[in-house]
């Protein structure tokens, strides 16, 4: 095994640069995502990885051994599509052996290898079966025994499981997270859902417009972003423009809290994710807003409330408070220290939304 080195990586269609010098280090044995918008660049990357595109400028490397002159067929790489990509004609076995024939390798290795990447991902009993025979959840994990069964020194995934509904797609991710760390094979995971990529990741890259605008393991990019593009894209959260003096800032309805990271450049605002905030009704104070929307999500209850002529999210536990009905007076309590953000030339997140 080793790690992937990218540096100075760039893609241009004619006039347009889908990636724009990228330099990355995916550490062997890790799993690394990369997260954006539409268009951000992060499939061009993942495939300038695989050899399906061709780079203008820049390099990668596999370890001490560049590779970005190598064909597809030769880098030894597993790849995982969003659309699985398998034979119609064949059955799973031959699927999973056609890699393995195209190697040469002896019919028994090939069924030792084909039955132990079955086993893999519990699909033992579809082996003589057809893809059109099987449910989308299992032609997947079909996808992904296949490219395993070759031992691949890197695996790359391209939104594999945006097909799937929500239940199978929560369940395939917690199976193909531990069946990587179980292999511990390096690996690149493009995906467009920040969910989906704090529960995978040991590292979330941030991509917009063909850069890198941040990158670092999930808690750190949630709790603690540096540009406001971040925190807006990794989930939902508040930037609120409150009055900045030193270590301290006032916000718009009147409550004073500690930065705990002042004297940065071009701040954008204060970040306060919508489950940090506790929120009760007025009930005789002055209030700091009150309710105008409300959305009860079983699990939850999220609320948008006008406070100080902003409107605040704010998110809370299901078993924590009684629904607050809409128009009704409230205060809110946010964290004691508050995480100043930096606007950088990426902008608004929300603003692509």
């Amino acid at each position: 095994m080793a790690g992937l080195s990218i540096r100075g990586l760039t893609k241009a269609f004619d006039q347009v640069r889908a990636l724009d010098g990228v330099d990355l280090e995916v550490p062997d044995g890790q799993l690394v995502t990369l997260l954006g918008p539409s268009g951000c660049g992060k499939t061009t990357l993942l495939r300038s990885v695989a050899g399906i595109t061709d780079p203008t400028e820049g390099g990668i490397w596999l370890g001490d051994r560049r590779i970005d002159g190598v064909p597809p067929e030769r880098r030894n790489f597993g790849m995982v599509f969003q659309s699985y990509a398998l034979f119609p004609h064949m059955s799973v076995f031959k699927n999973l052996a056609f890699g393995l024939e195209m190697r040469r390798l002896p019919r028994s290795e090939i069924r030792k290898r084909v039955a132990q990447a079955l086993h893999l991902v519990d699909m033992e009993a579809m082996a003589g079966r057809l893809p059109r025979q099987l449910s989308g959840g299992q032609q997947q994990r079909v996808a992904l025994a296949r490219a395993i069964v070759i031992e691949p020194d890197v695996l790359l995934f391209d939104e594999p499981l945006s097909n799937l509904d929500a239940k199978l797609r929560d369940s395939l991710r917690d199976q193909l997270r531990a069946l990587q760390r179980r292999l511990g094979v390096t690996s690149i995971y493009v995906t467009h859902d920040q969910v989906e990529a704090m529960a995978l990741a040991d590292e979330i890259v941030i991509m917009f417009s063909g850069e890198i605008v941040e990158r670092g393991d999930p808690v750190s990019l949630y709790r603690r972003p540096i540009f406001r593009f971040t925190a807006e894209f990794l989930g939902r959260t508040n930037v609120i423009e409150a009055r900045l003096d030193g270590d301290r800032c006032r916000l718009p309805w009147g409550d004073e809290r500690s930065v705990e990271n002042p004297g940065i450049d071009d701040p954008a605002g204060v970040a306060i994710r919508p489950e940090d905030i506790a929120i009760s009704t007025a009930n005789g104070s002055d209030p700091h807003g009150e309710i105008a929307e409300r959305m009860f999500l079983g699990a939850g209850t999220n609320y948008v409330v006008d406070a100080g002529g902003v409107r605040v999210r704010v998110n809370v536990a299901g078993t924590q408070n009684d629904l607050i009905d809409i128009g009704t007076p409230v205060r809110l309590t946010p964290p004691k220290s508050l995480h100043l953000l930096r606007r950088g030339r990426h902008g608004s997140a929300e603003a692509l939304a």
